[in-house]
């Protein structure tokens, strides 16, 4: 009999955890290009960089620029080695990626795109924010959306910030 191995990264919770990480908004200096997250953030909150006041980004839907980047995601790995991977595809133009932001249940992740060949990003999952219902590699994207709640920011230098949540589910995972 082969002895079942568990991986330090994978959860252990019994039901899909809550949504405890709260709202994200970016803000980014004209100026040098620093970026700064807040959680939570007061709405009469001012942001200041380079002596000057930061620029709030704006969400916009991913079908805002789906004639010119092909933006989608995938789970994978089951129990064990729980990922998120995320990838784009331009078709048209010349649009630059800056960074990607993983919103997952308990936190979240940045990645920036330092090589302009790339076109796919892997994100790993541990604790709470490993949680699958099954052991499916890749993920069937069932009704139990073990991902649901998570949320993809996308910088693009030339559209701005596209939020893209992860509550997709496919019915054709039965055939």
């Amino acid at each position: 009999m082969q002895k079942q191995e568990f991986s330090p990264r994978r959860s252990k919770e019994t039901t899909k955890p809550r949504v405890v990480c709260p709202k994200v908004i970016f803000y980014s200096c004209s100026h040098c290009g620093n970026l700064f997250q807040a959680y939570n953030p007061r709405i009469d909150a001012v942001v200041m960089c380079c002596n000057e006041e930061m620029k709030f980004l704006e969400e916009k839907d991913p079908s805002e620029v789906s004639d010119e980047v092909l933006i989608d995601y995938r789970i994978t790995g089951g129990y064990n080695e729980n990922t998120v991977e995320v990838f784009w595809k331009i078709k048209k133009g010349t649009i630059t990626i800056d960074w990607i932001y993983l919103k997952t249940f308990t936190g979240g992740q940045l990645k920036y795109v330092t090589n302009p060949k790339k076109n796919s990003f892997v994100f790993a999952m541990a604790d709470e924010d490993a949680y699958v219902y099954c052991d499916e590699d890749p993920c069937l994207e069932c009704t139990f959306r073990c991902k649901r709640g998570f949320e993809i920011y996308i910088h693009i230098k030339e559209k701005g910030l596209i939020k893209m949540p992860m509550e997709r589910m496919h019915a054709n995972w039965q055939s």
